[in-house]
């Protein structure tokens, strides 16, 4: 997989990109990490990208032409290429966008090219919505500063579900939200900690067991937790 960053902070990314999962995801070679400086693809002297809204206003808006700019040359000419596959997916991060869950993940992740657009400021000239976005993507209902840490939660998020990326295959099976279901209660050595003792059904050594306790203890948290969660599980 492919994905390229368009930012104004591409220092913001240093952390994500060298760290954990996403590090080794690279160095396997199952993803190409490539963060872009929209900076670099004004026109402007003083490397502007933003401008003062038509019908004023406060603030400053993200100027078309430079986003249109490095898209347009991460994307070529072609609708297709040689090969038959489409543009890259064009994925802009707002405030205004479908909030990412679990679902919408595992549908990016399908993708063998992704281009993130990183808005700021009081938003991006809407014509890069009209002319370019494939998707807008929010990662929850509050204000950030800019679309970079969503980015960084999105890659995240997609990374860790390529193919071959995680070490044990079966993690991803048993996660949160996994079956619309938050995950089981989960414990390690020692077995006793502070009067606190781990559920004697886990050192029982019986599997079929250990299996329904944690499906029980699975569904009873969502129920508590996330109710909203626990009505989807009961019409899937």
């Amino acid at each position: 997989m492919i994905i390229d960053i368009i930012t104004i902070f591409p220092g913001m990314f240093g952390p994500l990109l060298n760290e954990s999962i996403v590090k080794r995801a690279q160095q396997k070679g199952k993803v190409n990490i490539r963060v872009h400086d929209l900076r670099d693809y004004t026109l402007d002297k003083h490397r502007k990208v933003d401008d003062r809204p038509f019908g004023g206003g406060s603030g400053m808006v993200m100027c078309a032409d430079p986003i249109f700019r490095v898209v347009g040359k991460l994307q070529g000419r072609k609708r297709k290429s040689e090969t038959g596959d489409r543009l890259p997916r064009v994925i802009l991060l707002c405030p205004q966008g479908k909030t990412l869950d679990q679902k919408s993940a595992k549908r990016i992740a399908r993708y063998k090219h992704i281009i993130l657009i990183c808005g700021h400021y009081e938003g991006v000239d809407e014509r890069v919505r009209e002319g370019l976005a494939d998707e807008e993507i929010s990662i929850g209902d509050y204000v950030l500063t800019g679309g970079e840490l969503p980015a960084m939660v999105l890659v995240d998020c997609v990374v860790r579900l390529l193919p071959g990326v995680l070490g044990d295959k079966n993690s991803l099976k048993f996660e949160s939200f996994e079956s619309n279901l938050l995950e089981y209660p989960q414990y390690t050595r020692p077995a006793e900690y502070r009067d606190m003792k781990v559920p004697a059904v886990l050192v029982s050594g019986d599997h079929k067991k250990i299996e329904g306790w944690r499906k029980e203890q699975s569904i009873q948290r969502t129920k508590e937790r996330r109710p909203d969660l626990a009505r989807n599980h009961k019409r899937s």
